[in-house]
């Protein structure tokens, strides 16, 4: 067996369920989760009957390339969300489809790394797991840059040492962040490409969250828009990661795209060529369906909207939280311990949020996701409501 295997910690959800193992919720009370991150909107119906009326194209093995007709479309959508000229993106050069950013975001890291070098990958602290994952099994060690309430908890790259941009080969960055959803700005982006010409890595942002933003909000910047902004043109060392599964209710459909430095996807595209999971020639088709709707996704933002509203309104007496700038988490302090008020919540009101310190890791600067909870917005908004109230019945009971 590979020995780093071993390096690898158990996932966030294993250990949550080890904690409510513990106790017992009580039966008159419906179980309402607020821990896992899986849109529960309905798929819309253009991409469920574009699947349905492709289905002749399972009989076809599918490249790696992806058809043409969906790199074109994601390529046009890009230039659209982000404002980047046509002429700048080619379907050709700057896109791959992928199986959804989970497993691109895993095996980017098996491409880019040189496991020669002992080199580094930076990521934000909290995190998406398979960052640190992605990191160990490529021979890198992870290095975790935190994110709390004094950086609006954003990263802050100005407490990284010299000596690990040095050695630093891949930086993860996702933006809007998981679990705060907190927005890097277009100068700070433009300051990471800055870093990354200078020292020789390549950013991976991970925008899987970026079209759920307030109504009245400011559209999330993507880095390839910082890019082309600051003249990078060609997105030398900028790949963005874009997922269905939140933007489009579709988590099930597994089906998102890389995009950016045409000399790292081709490389890229030759490590898919032996890893495989291309798209099914159906799901290639309900993909060109969502990526050219927006309809759906306007709708999706205004019932997020609905439910963040009312629960702010709820609880934020009760919690010390801050609207995020997008996305679909709230991200709370609590009054005791994260874990112990995680565990109690479960046993008192039989709902399960996720313990901050189960998505960070431990540092010489301390763990910036202690004390926290994440809480995914995703149920109708009568069962978003129901749960506010409960925790603020918990709460009031401590």
């Amino acid at each position: 067996m590979n020995p780093d295997l071993n390096s690898l910690q158990p996932y966030p959800f294993e250990k949550l369920a080890q904690l409510k193992s513990c106790v017992k919720p009580p039966a008159h009370l419906n179980h309402i989760a607020l821990s896992v991150g899986e849109p529960k909107h309905p798929t819309p119906q253009i991409i469920t009957d574009a699947l349905v009326n492709n289905l002749q194209g399972l009989g076809q093995y599918p490249n790696t390339r992806g058809i043409d007709s969906l790199r074109e479309t994601i390529a046009a959508w890009l230039c659209k969300r982000f404002g980047i000229e046509t002429t700048d993106i080619s379907p050709h050069d700057h896109v791959l489809p992928v199986s959804g950013t989970r497993e691109a975001l895993f095996s980017f890291a098996q491409c880019i790394i040189d496991s020669t070098q002992q080199g580094i990958v930076a990521m934000p602290n909290p995190f998406y797991q398979i960052y640190e994952g992605a990191a160990l099994l490529a021979g890198a060690q992870p290095h975790f840059i935190n994110c709390d309430e004094s950086n609006h908890y954003l990263p802050n790259y100005d407490d990284v040492d010299e000596s690990i941009w040095k050695k630093c080969q891949l930086l993860y960055i996702c933006n809007p962040g998981n679990p705060s959803g907190a927005v890097h700005s277009n100068t700070q982006l433009r300051n990471l490409i800055k870093l990354a010409h200078r020292y020789n890595f390549i950013i991976a942002a991970d925008e899987c969250y970026s079209e759920i933003y307030p109504e009245n909000g400011i559209k999330p910047t993507g880095l390839l828009e910082a890019s082309t902004n600051m003249g990078n043109k060609n997105f030398a060392r900028c790949v963005v990661f874009h997922s269905l599964s939140k933007r489009s209710n579709a988590p099930g459909l597994r089906s998102g795209f890389v995009a950016g430095d045409p000399s790292v996807i081709n490389e890229y595209f030759r490590y898919r060529t032996y890893h495989g999971c291309t798209l099914p020639v159906p799901t290639q088709h309900a993909s060109i369906a969502a990526w050219s709707d927006e309809t759906h996704v306007e709708h999706n933002r205004a019932l997020y909207q609905q439910k963040f509203d009312t629960v702010i309104n709820i609880i934020g007496d009760n919690m010390s939280l801050n609207r995020p700038d997008a996305g679909f988490y709230l991200w709370a302090k609590t009054p005791i311990a994260d874990d112990l008020f995680a565990q109690q919540l479960f046993e008192q009101q039989n709902m399960t949020v996720l313990p901050g310190q189960y998505l960070s890791r431990d540092t010489a600067q301390g763990n910036p996701g202690k004390n926290h909870i994440r809480m995914a917005l995703v149920a109708p908004v009568e069962e978003c409501i129901e749960a506010a109230n409960r925790i603020n019945n918990f709460i009031q009971s401590l």
